[in-house]
């Protein structure tokens, strides 16, 4: 469910009509975000960490309403939900667009992503479904530790899914930690809400 947003009392209205109408209106951070429990604690339940922290990063998106914003013919529309669209890599190094539904209980959770991995798995091609946007474009790149961040963008194309992107998980005198990037539309959030969100985020992973 979703719901249009009174553009005429939001206190951000100038913001959103200054950016949207630029060729690239999103920007993007990387940090790092400590997942020394987080691992832990997704060994001791017995679920992929991939699995536990997508879980935790869509508890943080859905919990931060700019990013349960997106923009439908010029309006802002508020989302209940939000669900991700992760990139699934395939045995022959090719990858899919997943639609993973959330769910507030990882265990729900869990078995909706094993199901929507293993449908990846038989499904040739990249656009494997048809997708809403109440979605975060997510992407995982364990092989990089990466300081910064680009995606591949057409600017014609009406877009405004925040992604969000992890890389190689490091340990330096036992703490693990994890680059992440963002990527939002500036037209509906900005570095305090992308804040908020990592904020929250590091707490969730701390649990």
């Amino acid at each position: 469910m979703k719901h249009k947003l009174d553009l005429n009392a939001w206190n951000r209205k100038e913001h959103f009509a200054f950016f949207k109408q630029m060729e690239e209106p999103f920007f993007g951070v990387t940090a790092r975000i400590d997942c020394t429990k987080a691992y832990a604690k997704a060994k001791e339940l017995g679920v992929t960490f991939f699995t536990y922290y997508l879980h935790k990063t869509l508890l943080a998106v859905n919990a931060v309403e700019n990013f349960r914003y997106r923009i439908i013919d010029d309006e802002v529309f508020v989302f209940d939900r939000i669900d991700a669209s992760a990139t699934i890599l395939r045995d022959d190094k090719t990858f899919g667009f997943s639609l993973v539904e959330f769910d507030e209980s990882l265990a729900t959770f869990a078995e909706i992503t094993k199901k929507e991995i293993a449908r990846i798995q038989v499904t040739p091609g990249l656009i494997t479904r048809d997708f809403e946007i109440n979605l975060i474009h997510f992407s995982a790149v364990p092989w990089i530790d990466f300081t910064s961040y680009s995606h591949a963008r057409s600017f014609t194309w009406p877009d405004s899914c925040p992604k969000i992107s992890y890389g190689k998980m490091t340990e330096e005198n036992g703490k693990k930690t994890m680059a992440i990037a963002v990527h939002v539309h500036h037209g509906l959030a900005d570095g305090y809400h992308v804040g908020q969100f990592l904020t929250l985020l590091q707490e969730l992973m701390n649990e």
